[in-house]
């Protein structure tokens, strides 16, 4: 079960690399296309991040069962989310701004950081 959670995380989070970037540093913000591509990659980052929920963390200590410290980042995605489109329907660009930049770097850069950790299913893809 752990293999098909991982391959439909994967899925999810990949495209968000590159959609989350362009969105930030070469989109036109309030366009139409801006607006598309921000539903389609805040949908992807709410299902990656809730499907890492249930995938066991297997490096680093565990606790309350399966966690490990990388679930904080899923919390903060899942809560970021909701928050940030809440933050434009009200018209704060600031404050979806912010959340939207957070949201890249610690949910999609730090957290894709510890995945090249050895002993880690993306370690062993890259560099074994």
């Amino acid at each position: 079960m752990y293999e098909l959670l991982r391959t439909i995380h994967l899925i999810a989070v990949s495209p968000c690399l590159v959609i989350g970037a362009y969105l930030i540093y070469f989109s036109t913000k309030g366009s139409a296309n801006h607006k598309i591509l921000g539903w389609t990659y805040m949908i992807l980052m709410f299902i990656q991040s809730g499907i890492s929920l249930f995938m066991e963390a297997r490096v680093g200590p565990q606790f309350i069962d399966h966690f490990g410290w990388i679930h904080l980042l899923s919390l903060l995605t899942i809560y970021t989310v909701p928050k940030s489109i809440y933050h434009i329907r009200k018209g704060d660009i600031k404050a979806h701004s912010r959340g939207m930049v957070i949201l890249f770097w610690a949910g999609l850069i730090i957290a894709g950081g510890f995945t090249l950790v050895p002993g880690r299913y993306l370690y062993d893809v890259f560099f074994n």
